[in-house]
C-alpha cells in the first residue's frame, strides 16, 4: 500500500472516484456551498488530495482535504464543512488541515482502511508543517438515529468507554478527540422532484421527512418545490 497524492498521480483522481462514487448517497453529492468549490481542490490543492493505492493501482480509499486557518479554539471552527472549504480557499494563514472526506470502496470496508487513510491524512499535515488535523465526521451509525439531536449522539459512548459511532471512533482510536456537534455542516438544497430523485422517496405533501441514507430529515415545502435539508457533522481534532 503506498499513499500517492493527486499532484504526483493526477490519473489516478478519475478512476479513484468512479470506484467509490457509490459510497456516500447521491444526495451528499449536491452541496449547495461544497459544490461551489469542490472541483477547485484537484486543480488548485493537488498536493493535499490523496489516494491510497495498492497492488497494480488498485484503489483503496480517496481522500479529500484543504489547509485552512483556525486559532485552535472550539469558538474559532469553521461552520461545518461548508465554512471549512470556503474559508480554506478564501482566507489566508493556513495552519491547519482539514479532512472532507475518506472514502473506501464498499467491498473493501471494514479491513481497516479508513484507519490507514486517517494515519495517511495526519502524516500529510506534518509534512507541510501543519501542527493540527481537524475533521468534520460525518457520523456513520447517525443514519440509524436521524430524530436524534448530534448533540446527544455525539456523546453516547459504548460500555467500554469509546465513542458509540464506528467512524468517531476509528478517529478516537487514533488520538482525536470531540470538540462540537455541528447540526448545521453541511446544506443541500433542491426541488422536490429532486430529492424524490435522490432518495428514491415520494414525498406526496409539505413537511418533514427522514429519508434512507438521511443524517436528520429534510423539509420538504411543496407549495416553494423546494426541499431543504441540513446534514450534521461533529468536529474532532487530532494534535500533531
Amino acid at each position: 500500500m503506498q499513499t500517492a497524492t493527486v499532484a504526483e498521480r493526477p490519473d489516478l483522481a478519475g478512476p479513484a472516484w468512479e470506484r467509490t462514487r457509490d459510497t456516500l448517497p447521491e444526495y451528499n453529492n449536491h452541496g449547495d456551498v461544497l459544490n461551489v468549490y469542490w472541483g477547485r481542490l484537484t486543480e488548485e490543492q493537488p498536493e493535499f488530495q490523496f489516494h491510497l493505492v495498492g497492488d497494480e493501482d488498485e484503489i483503496l480509499a480517496r481522500a479529500r482535504s484543504i489547509p485552512v486557518r483556525w486559532d485552535g479554539t472550539v469558538g474559532d471552527l469553521p461552520a461545518g464543512i461548508d465554512g471549512a472549504i470556503a474559508r480554506g480557499f478564501d482566507e489566508s494563514g493556513a495552519n491547519t488541515l482539514c479532512a472532507l472526506v475518506i472514502m473506501v470502496p464498499r467491498d473493501l470496508q471494514s479491513r481497516g482502511l479508513s484507519t490507514e487513510a486517517v494515519e495517511a491524512m495526519r502524516e500529510l499535515a506534518r509534512s507541510h508543517g501543519l501542527g493540527s488535523l481537524i475533521a468534520p465526521v460525518r457520523p456513520s451509525w447517525k443514519e440509524r438515529y436521524p430524530l436524534v439531536p448530534i448533540a446527544r449522539y455525539a456523546a453516547w459512548r459504548r460500555a467500554d468507554g469509546l465513542l458509540f459511532d464506528p467512524w468517531m471512533r476509528v478517529h478516537e482510536r487514533l488520538g482525536a478527540t470531540v470538540l462540537r456537534p455541528e447540526p448545521r455542516s453541511l446544506r443541500i438544497t433542491g426541488t422536490v422532484a429532486e430529492w424524490e430523485e435522490w432518495t428514491r422517496t415520494a414525498f406526496p405533501e409539505s413537511g418533514e421527512y427522514w429519508f434512507p441514507g438521511g443524517l436528520a430529515t429534510v423539509a420538504i415545502d411543496r407549495e416553494a418545490d423546494c426541499g431543504g435539508y441540513w446534514e450534521p457533522n461533529v468536529w474532532m481534532h487530532h494534535s500533531l
